[in-house]
């Protein structure tokens, strides 16, 4: 006769991070999806900006939509239009990604590439909303 041995504390934490791990994945691929088939600018019930509309200013993600459809349809240009700094930061982020591997998020050059990116993000949501700024997207 044998017996079912309880999982060790590890052990459910390994499964744990894998069960999360394919949530994760399997909740980007229909996120992705639905940016390939259903075109923001023709409505399809996203959300609108809550900044924007508060505001009438755009925040740094307002276009990341529209360019993320069109990124996943390989037109560039129109994508840039909506969000040059989604288009530009997409490569850096994979480059930082490719590069860091195995490294923890939070030692110390994590914890500066957060502060540099949290200060780039910030300062593209100031510069898009200069008057006549031509990279401001909508």
């Amino acid at each position: 006769m044998s017996r079912t041995q309880e999982p060790t504390e590890a052990q459910a934490t390994d499964r744990w991070r894998i069960h999360l791990r394919w949530s994760i994945r399997l909740g980007l691929a229909v996120l992705i999806g639905v940016l390939f088939l259903f075109d923001p600018e023709a409505g399809g019930g996203y959300p609108t900006c809550p900044f924007r509309s508060l505001t009438g200013w755009l925040c740094p993600g307002c276009g990341s939509q529209r360019a993320a459809h069109d990124l996943l349809h390989l037109r560039l240009g129109e994508a840039w239009e909506h969000n040059a700094a989604l288009v530009a930061a997409l490569p850096l982020l994979g480059l930082q990604v490719y590069l860091g591997r195995g490294r923890p998020w939070y030692s110390g050059s994590g914890q500066r590439m957060v502060l540099a990116w949290t200060f780039a993000v910030i300062a593209w949501g100031v510069v898009r909303n200069i008057p006549g700024f031509e990279l401001s997207g909508s």
